[in-house]
């Protein structure tokens, strides 16, 4: 079990943005990362980017090294029914997982614990071995069920982080949007990032 692994599952809500840049930054900050990305996210990811990401775990690996420039090793992708993957079990457990995004049928899967493909048994090992798990839904406006759903969760430990980003850093593009999110999401997991201006800083650090 390597604690600094990271698994982090894509799934088909709309804002595949938010999980790309964070594959991206955690790749740059050399953590080991292990991807899951479901077959409804990449529907989304060929509709919100210009990204065609192969659906086999091994090209899409390849893929995704060249386009961020990385070192190949420090990525693993895994099908929905990859069930020997480490992640599937206590035993191999990553240091944290985030869902992001997270669909609200995804949110709903993880709450009742049905593992029902790799990345919802992922989130049901993480949450049984006390590991932390970020739950980045990106939906509006939210149901009772979601917000049941949510509770459930949090009750359990979870980290839900709604992607709603702030605008105290003033920011003038969408990158700039997305990246309030990611930066969040990673002072969570303890990954350093200079993303943006902290609340008090001025941009720079300052």
């Amino acid at each position: 079990m390597n604690r600094s692994t990271i698994a982090l599952g894509i799934t088909g809500a709309s804002g595949i943005a938010y999980g790309l840049r964070l594959l991206q930054c955690l790749l740059g900050a050399g953590r080991r990362v292990q991807l899951m990305v479901s077959p409804a996210a990449q529907v989304v990811v060929a509709q919100e980017t210009d990204l065609r990401l192969p659906s086999a775990p091994r090209e899409a690996r390849d893929y995704l090294a060249r386009h961020y420039e990385i070192d190949p090793g420090l990525l693993d992708v895994f099908g929905a029914n990859q069930w020997f993957a480490p992640l599937a079990s206590g035993s191999n457990a990553p240091g944290a997982m985030v869902v992001c995004p997270c669909s609200s049928g995804t949110l709903a899967s993880i709450a009742l614990g049905t593992s029902d493909n790799l990345l919802e048994r992922a989130a049901d090992v993480t949450l049984k071995e006390r590991r932390r798990l970020i739950l980045v839904p990106r939906e509006m406006p939210l149901s009772a069920i979601h917000l049941e759903n949510m509770l459930k969760l949090a009750r359990m430990g979870a980290v839900i982080m709604p992607a709603s980003p702030g605008f105290y850093h003033r920011p003038d593009t969408v990158e700039g949007l997305v990246d309030f999110v990611v930066a969040r999401v990673l002072d969570h997991l303890d990954v350093a990032h200079t993303l943006v201006p902290r609340w008090g800083e001025r941009p720079g650090g300052e």
